[in-house]
């Protein structure tokens, strides 16, 4: 079994032959562990991959994304990164005040895709391939206004905030509709909801001004038939039926920000489990038998004849033995539901 049909199948809820895995592989570790990383991809390669965001025409931005210094992306938002390897964030705002919006256009030029490169990209790759952009409603009024003043706005409500969601939700409706009818397997949708402890805007509120959102994106998507995925950080689990409910079927969250047998009591069988191990303590600071401890968490709470994909990121701290830890204790458990998993033509009979 190739890795696209290893997903679809987990994503499904289909009693996979195995659990497919993916490593977040950030510039940081590529720094910092270079050698560590090349045995890494090796050794675990990688059932997901994104498709290379490629244009017919030039995509305007400065600077490099993940190197220190200033960096300009595709919708003019301006990043302070303070160290290569990791993207910062913005301070100064491209929206400073609602009269910016009379000169404001998001970047048409990221509609305008190589459909015929890409498209060659997904037939000569058996991996599951995700679109090369991930759409972000929340995190784009970030970006466009600073982080405290999207919430402020998200609170308020003026209405210079209420025709920018609008133009930025209709920009991601144009560009999630692009790629579906590209031959990628999945969309991916990205905003950061979680506190440490709790969402960042209540959940009554959320729902009023998001939820539609990743509803419409949903849509697009599945009608093409893709499959949608999503990240978003920190504790949300009073949304992650929201989220499936829209049409969400798989999330990389921060699960142990959360509680995972609460996780597995409410979502399990509803939603795939992308991930992933715990990046603030366990992948810095646990011992091995930590790490092993925490897959097999997620294994008895998360696992429902599929629904869940063996997610770690590499990133800022991280122990490059822990890394290698989690996908040895994830091919054990894989080898274990390999062998008790029926061939094919077993499973259609009576």
């Amino acid at each position: 079994m190739d890795s696209r049909e290893l997903v679809r199948r987990t994503i499904e809820f289909d009693s996979p032959p195995g659990i497919p895995r993916q490593t977040w592989l950030l510039p940081w570790a590529e720094d910092h562990y270079p050698a560590e990383s090349v045995r890494l991809t090796s050794e675990y390669p990688d059932d997901i991959v994104s498709a290379p965001a490629l244009y017919t025409r030039s995509v305007p931005v400065e600077g490099e994304r993940y190197r220190a210094g200033r960096y300009v992306d595709e919708w003019g938002c301006f990043f302070d990164n303070l160290q290569d390897g990791i993207i910062g964030v913005t301070r100064e705002p491209l929206i400073a005040s609602w009269d910016d919006l009379e000169s404001f256009e998001p970047p048409a030029a990221v509609l305008d895709l190589d459909r015929e490169a890409i498209n060659a990209f997904c037939r000569e790759s058996d991996r599951f391939v995700l679109a090369g952009t991930v759409v972000r409603p929340f995190e784009r009024l970030c970006f466009l206004r600073t982080f405290e003043q999207a919430l402020i706005d998200t609170f308020e409500r003026p209405a210079g905030f209420t025709e920018l969601l609008e133009v930025v939700h209709q920009f991601y409706l144009k560009e999630v509709e692009v790629w579906a009818q590209t031959e990628v397997d999945g969309i991916a949708l990205m905003d950061d909801w979680g506190h440490q402890h709790g969402l960042m805007i209540a959940p009554d509120l959320w729902r009023e001004l998001f939820k539609d959102l990743y509803r419409e994106y949903a849509e697009i998507a599945r009608s093409h038939g893709k499959y949608v995925f999503m990240h978003s950080d920190g504790w949300i689990t009073d949304i992650i039926g929201d989220l499936a409910e829209v049409g969400i079927q798989a999330l990389n969250s921060q699960v142990h920000c959360m509680d995972v047998t609460e996780l597995g009591e409410r979502y399990r069988g509803k939603i795939t489990f992308w991930g992933e191990i715990d990046r603030q303590q366990l992948l810095p600071h646990g011992s091995l038998e930590d790490i092993r401890q925490a897959v097999a968490e997620i294994h008895e709470n998360l696992y429902a004849g599929g629904g869940v994909i063996a997610q770690c990121e590499f990133g800022p701290a991280a122990r490059p033995e822990n890394v290698f830890e989690v996908f040895a204790a994830w091919d054990e458990i894989a080898d274990t539901l390999q062998a008790d998993t029926p061939r094919k033509e077993d499973r259609s009979a009576p």
